[in-house]
């Protein structure tokens, strides 16, 4: 059985890689990624793994959109800390979720359902997931959010970027009013026109809108500037250069 694990916490993919040798004597870990960017270039240079896990949420952004840039023919079953999002449409459309912090019996659970299953059911499920990805990234226009005694509307057209720390997100207008905003970024990143936004890295979102120009940064990295000021640098690093400029020059984003 070849597998393949997509997951950002080091601790996290090694208990995973730990429980699959116990549990499974024909186990063979192809790989451990830790971005969207890194398991998009796999999926592209690499046949398709028996069996996938792979985490929800990644460094730079929602494991969903993997399934928007390659193929994955493969059986999913995925891995999450929150409880929050729908795991029940996980259970359904995927072999398996795995909430974590994951055990023993709940990995061998999902391998046994996966050895279960005919060749056709797998194909099934495979075009299952890449249905409810895409469902999951409708692109919401409208954000409810508290504005001093009020909540107001805001629409995602007035949004300039979105930045988190110390773990508060706060999505930032135009005129540079800025207004806490309840949802993460990753979950941003799955909900905002993602033609229109683009998650630079850990720390902000920008909308195309925002930016006024582009400066070359140490290491070939860049450094985006934008229409309003920003509470730190917004740096593009240089893995993520090409994803950016490709974004940056869409023709059907109008």
């Amino acid at each position: 059985m070849k597998v393949l694990i997509i997951e950002d916490e080091t601790a996290a993919a090694q208990n995973l890689c730990a429980i699959l040798k116990r549990v499974c004597e024909d186990v063979e870990v192809l790989d451990v990624l830790d971005t969207v960017v890194d398991s998009i270039e796999w999926f592209g240079n690499h046949p398709s793994p028996d069996l996938v896990f792979m985490d929800i949420h990644l460094s730079d952004g929602e494991s969903f959109r993997i399934f928007d840039a390659v193929t994955v023919s493969s059986p999913i079953i995925f891995t999450t800390a929150y409880d929050q999002y729908a795991l029940e449409a996980f259970k359904v459309n995927s072999i398996d979720y795995l909430l974590k912090p994951i055990n023993e019996q709940s990995v061998t659970r999902a391998v046994e359902k996966w050895r279960r299953l005919t060749s056709a059911d797998r194909e099934e499920y495979s075009s299952r997931v890449k249905e409810m990805t895409h469902q999951r990234r409708t692109e919401k226009q409208v954000f409810l959010v508290r504005f001093r005694d009020k909540i107001i509307p805001l629409e995602s057209d007035d949004i300039a970027f979105c930045y988190t720390s110390n773990e508060r997100v706060e999505a930032y207008n135009f005129s540079g009013d800025h207004f806490p905003i309840e949802h993460t970024l990753e979950t941003l990143s799955g909900m905002l026109p993602e033609k229109k936004f683009f998650r630079a890295n850990r720390q902000f979102i920008v909308s195309r809108g925002a930016i006024n120009d582009i400066s070359v940064w140490f290491g070939s990295r860049l450094k985006l500037n934008l229409k309003t000021e920003t509470p730190e640098k917004i740096i593009i690093s240089k893995a993520r250069v090409p994803e950016f400029k490709a974004w940056l020059t869409d023709s059907t984003a109008d």
